[in-house]
């Protein structure tokens, strides 16, 4: 990814947005009947979710500590994690004022 801890946690974002959205795309459009196919597919899904979050997360700062960077390579994923979480966090704190939960 980038050295940007900014841009990795927005990417991050913008890849669970996208799966939300075809998530409900789908649900709204594709009739699945009780099959083997579904729990597949939610598999698949969870496991293809998880190397792009770890390409995401992980290689940059794993390529900065391989080159002797580890200070470096700390900073940069606990930035980006610091950054990532605080999205979420925003976005929560948006939704319960909106909605007075």
């Amino acid at each position: 990814m980038s050295k940007n801890p900014l841009y990795n946690a927005l990417t991050a974002i913008i890849y669970i947005v996208l799966v939300v959205l075809m998530i409900n795309w789908a649900s709204n459009n594709v009739v699945m009947e009780n099959s083997l196919l579904m729990p597949i597919m939610m598999l698949s899904l969870f496991t293809l979710s998880v190397a792009v979050m770890g390409y995401i997360f992980f290689y940059q700062p794993l390529r900065l500590y391989l080159d002797g960077k580890k200070d470096e390579a700390v900073r940069l994923f606990i930035k980006t994690v610091a950054i990532f979480a605080i999205i979420p966090f925003g976005i929560f704190l948006v939704y319960f004022l909106i909605t007075k939960v």
